[in-house]
C-alpha cells in the first residue's frame, strides 16, 4: 500500500524524501509535488516486489495490493491525477493502467505462482465520491484485463454501498460486473451488515445493524465470492460468528469510537 500524494497533513506522516506521484497532483486541478521520474517508477516498482517476497518469506497466505481510494496505484489509473504523456499515462484507461498492471507483474514475480494475489480497486476515491473510472462494462473490461493479464487472482472490488448497481440496465454492482467479466473470484464490500455508510462514521455518525438478505441473494446468485467487512467488526468482533449463528439481535451498533480502538 502507497499513498503517493494522498497522504496526511499532520507532521508526523510527512516523508524524509520527496512524495511519490504520477503528476503531482493530489486532487484534479491541484498540483503540490513534483511527478515522479522514470526512476522513481521503476524503483516504487521493484519496492512492491521486494515487499511481496518480505510476506511470503514471513509465512502470509496471500499477499493483496491496494489499488484503490486515490491513493498511489488509484492516482495512475484515474485521469484526474494521472496527466502524464509517456508510457505511464495516457488518453485510455489502459495506458494508464501500465503501472498498476507492472506492480502485479512485481508481486508475482516476488511471490511465485501459486500464492493468492488480491487486488482492492474502486471507482470513487477520497479525492471526489463521484469519479468513474469505467462508465460502461466495455470500459471495466478496458481497465481490468491488463491486470488479470499480469497476475491477479482475485478482485476485491469497493464501493461505498454494495446494493449500488454498477451500470445502468443491471442490477450487478462493481464486484459482479468484475466476475462476469473477468472469470475471476471477487471480494464485495461497502457498508455490509450497517445501515449508514462509512463516510458518515468520519463525521461521528453510528450505525445500526441491517438486514443482511440483499448480500445473501447476491451471493447465492454467485455474483461474488466473499464479502469484506469493516466497520461492523470493528464494533462487534462476534460479528462473523454470530451472522453465522443466526444471533442477529445480539449484533452491536457502531459508534465512531470503535474506530479509536480494537475490541
Amino acid at each position: 500500500w502507497h499513498v503517493g500524494a494522498a497522504r496526511g497533513q499532520g507532521p508526523d506522516w510527512q516523508p524524509l524524501g520527496k512524495v511519490d506521484s504520477p503528476s503531482g497532483l493530489v486532487a484534479p486541478d491541484k498540483r503540490k509535488y513534483e511527478p515522479m521520474t522514470e526512476e522513481d517508477v521503476a524503483d516504487t516498482i521493484a519496492a512492491f516486489g521486494r515487499s511481496a517476497r518480505a510476506a511470503k518469506d514471513l509465512g502470509f497466505d496471500a499477499v493483496e495490493i491496494h489499488g484503490a481510494h486515490g491513493y498511489l496505484i488509484d492516482q495512475f489509473f484515474w485521469g484526474g491525477t494521472n496527466g502524464r504523456e509517456d508510457r505511464w499515462g495516457g488518453s485510455t484507461i489502459r495506458d494508464r493502467a501500465r503501472f498498476g498492471a507492472e506492480v502485479v507483474k512485481a508481486v508475482r514475480e516476488g511471490i511465485g505462482p501459486d500464492m493468492p494475489l488480491i487486488l482492492r480497486l474502486s471507482q470513487w476515491k477520497q479525492q471526489d465520491y463521484t469519479a468513474r473510472i469505467a462508465e460502461t462494462p466495455e470500459g471495466l473490461t478496458e481497465w481490468l484485463t491488463p491486470l488479470a493479464d499480469a497476475g491477479v487472482d482475485v478482485f476485491h472490488c469497493s464501493q461505498r454501498r454494495f446494493w449500488e448497481p454498477e451500470f445502468e440496465g443491471s442490477d450487478l454492482n462493481f464486484a459482479g460486473w468484475t466476475k462476469k467479466l473477468m472469470g475471476l473470484p471477487t471480494i464485495t464490500v461497502g457498508s455490509v451488515g450497517l445501515d449508514g455508510e462509512f463516510i458518515a462514521a468520519f463525521g461521528g455518525a453510528g450505525s445500526k445493524p441491517a438486514s443482511l438478505d440483499g448480500l445473501i441473494a447476491r451471493l447465492e446468485r454467485e455474483e461474488s465470492d466473499m464479502v469484506a467487512v469493516g466497520r461492523a467488526l470493528l464494533a462487534d468482533p462476534y460479528w462473523v460468528q454470530k451472522v453465522r449463528e443466526g444471533r442477529h439481535d445480539e449484533l452491536q451498533d457502531f459508534e465512531r469510537s470503535a474506530m479509536m480502538s480494537l475490541s
